[in-house]
């Protein structure tokens, strides 16, 4: 089971994803970012690649795009709140978005 991520772990957890431009979310306990890329194409291609790691983790992000840009946020339905799902999910997008 899923759990909301303690006061002690975010520092931790949520440091490193906000050293790479992920911020606090304003108003809610969720982080976000947003992803620009060269068009369309790779945009689509990345959140392509994303959904299917996404179905994998049982764990979907919100998200729109525009042209060549992504906005993301990402937190945990079921817990009202930010979890490990997201830091994995977060990291996961980092590394697929070069």
């Amino acid at each position: 089971m899923t759990e909301k991520l303690k006061d002690d772990e975010r520092g931790t957890l949520l440091g490193p994803l906000l050293a790479t431009e992920w911020e606090m979310a304003e108003g809610r306990d969720a982080i976000c970012k947003t992803f620009e890329f060269k068009n369309f194409v790779e945009a689509f291609g990345w959140m392509t690649q994303v959904a299917i790691w996404a179905e994998k983790m049982n764990h979907h992000p919100e998200w729109d795009n525009v042209y060549k840009t992504v906005n993301v946020v990402l937190t945990t339905h079921d817990v009202d709140g930010l979890s490990a799902l997201d830091v994995k999910l977060a990291s996961k997008m980092n590394s697929l978005a070069g």
